[in-house]
């Protein structure tokens, strides 16, 4: 179940909201990076889910992936139809989302944005993504995770890495 004390209040809201009871942890020491995260749950790197912000054309755009791969802005700019896709600065992904880099969650965002989910998600049965802050985690069946984030399945990770 989902505290205040665990979860950011706005992504709290955004659970209540959406009738969702999340087992939400919280880590002593930041879990700011996929290989943090990951080792701090004592599950594989792909089992971690990475919101990672892109701009293309002007528009934020959300890219959910397993934190084993990168993204292939290639791949976002063609499934997007868009002419540019370069990755959010800083004061983008907080004006966008409301969150610091390192603790974004894949919904309950201050803006709503487009959202690629990359279909390697689906390879597990419970996969773990921020809870808005860095020392907070959660996990869900990846097929619900990206339905909440109101997702379109995609490739978009780089298979070159």
């Amino acid at each position: 179940m989902t505290t205040p004390d665990t979860a950011h209040p706005r992504f709290a809201a955004a659970l209540s909201e959406l009738g969702l009871e999340a087992r939400v942890r919280r880590f002593p020491d930041a879990t700011r990076t996929a290989a943090e995260a990951a080792a701090a749950i004592g599950c594989q790197l792909s089992q971690i889910v990475k919101s990672l912000m892109f701009e293309a054309d002007g528009q934020p755009v959300l890219v959910l992936v397993d934190g084993a791969s990168r993204v292939d802005t290639e791949l976002v700019r063609a499934e997007l139809g868009a002419e540019k896709v370069r990755r959010a600065d800083a004061d983008l992904v907080r004006a966008t989302t409301g969150y610091a880099i390192g603790g974004v969650p894949p919904f309950g965002h201050a803006v709503r944005s487009r959202v690629l989910a990359d279909r390697r998600l689906l390879e597990h049965d419970e996969v773990w993504a921020a809870a808005g802050t860095p020392h907070t985690v959660f996990p869900l069946p990846p097929r619900e995770l990206i339905r909440y984030a109101d997702g379109t399945l995609a490739d978009v990770r780089d298979s070159s890495a």
